[in-house]
């Protein structure tokens, strides 16, 4: 891709959005940044002194030269600023969850087909190395018929007090469970949780999913938790992988097998663990590069609106039964 079309503009760059300036600079396409906190302004012209910084929408909304922009905003503000940009003609990236609720999501996608605009959600470990192998080993028989898929998303760090861990931490392990499912819908959502620091903001969650072809899943998110863990296992008939993403070796692969002894006696034989070696990419630089991509060719986006609208029906339920 053309490293001078200086087509995005980023909206908000706080705690998330530090991360996606530092990367839409580094690929070239980065336009101007829209931050109204004049604190966090310094704080990035001091490390980015090239960078245009501005306080009024007029200037991105008016200018056809800026294409799409990238949403790094609170969640609250998901829905308000996606929907201001896409009937204002320009292509959005808006960081997860898409909306909080489902019928603003289901707007925002309507508005995008209406005003055949690029629509994507940040999911962004669909665009992690390691997933997209696990993905393409799932697809391709090697660990036979998928039996169970659990994650794990726990941490001691930033407690929010705007949103709940469900919708901070959650969103990203929906959204790979039902990818690596090839995009089937659970049928049942169950969810349990429990508020220790703010009265109704959820500390921890256990959300299971049930679908149609048997699988069953759990998403496990906490930010109470004595150590940090972000851990996907997938089960199958003939092979089970761990994606670990806070080890230096993403995919573990264990070949454990079941024996039946006697024709009715299941025996566990259990395999030493093998790992991949992955040339490892940076997911969030990955990520902008396909939204930048998508803009220029107008093809789908991986995490497209009707992607993020799946994973926000899988929130809500989730929420409702919380």
């Amino acid at each position: 891709m053309g490293q001078n079309r200086k087509n995005i503009a980023l909206i908000g760059a706080g705690y998330w959005g530090k991360n996606h300036l530092r990367n839409l600079e580094n690929i070239g396409v980065l336009n101007c940044v829209l931050e109204i906190s004049d604190k966090i302004t310094e704080q990035r012209k001091s490390d980015f002194p090239g960078v245009k910084f501005i306080k009024d929408d007029k200037e991105i909304i008016e200018n056809p030269d800026i294409e799409g922009v990238v949403i790094a905003a609170p969640a609250e503000l998901h829905y308000k600023l996606t929907k201001k940009y896409l009937l204002a003609g320009k292509d959005v990236l808006v960081e997860k969850p898409l909306a909080l609720h489902v019928e603003e999501g289901e707007e925002l996608v309507k508005i995008a087909k209406e005003k055949n605009r690029i629509l994507m959600v940040g999911h962004i470990l669909q665009y992690h190395s390691a997933v997209i192998k696990l993905k393409d080993m799932i697809d391709s028989g090697e660990l036979g018929q998928i039996r169970y898929i659990y994650s794990n998303r726990l941490n001691i760090g930033k407690l929010r007090t705007e949103e709940n861990v469900l919708w901070s931490f959650a969103p990203h392990d929906i959204s790979l469970i039902l990818m690596l499912m090839g995009g089937e819908e659970p049928v049942r959502v169950q969810a349990h949780g429990g508020s220790y620091i703010n009265k109704n903001i959820f500390d921890t969650t256990l959300t299971t999913l049930a679908f149609k072809s048997g699988v069953m899943s759990h998403v496990f998110v906490s930010w109470l938790h004595p150590f940090k863990e972000q851990k996907l296992v997938v089960v199958g008939s003939e092979k089970m992988v761990v994606f670990d993403d806070t080890s230096k070796e993403k995919l573990f692969i264990y070949p454990h097998k079941i024996k039946w002894e006697k024709g009715k006696i299941p025996v566990a034989e259990k395999m030493d663990f093998v790992t991949l070696n992955l040339e490892l990419k940076q997911p969030l630089e990955e990520e902008l590069l396909h939204f930048a991509e998508c803009v220029k060719t107008r093809k789908t986006p991986k995490t497209d609106g009707e992607e993020g609208l799946m994973v926000l029906k899988v929130l809500e339920e989730a929420q409702s039964k919380l």
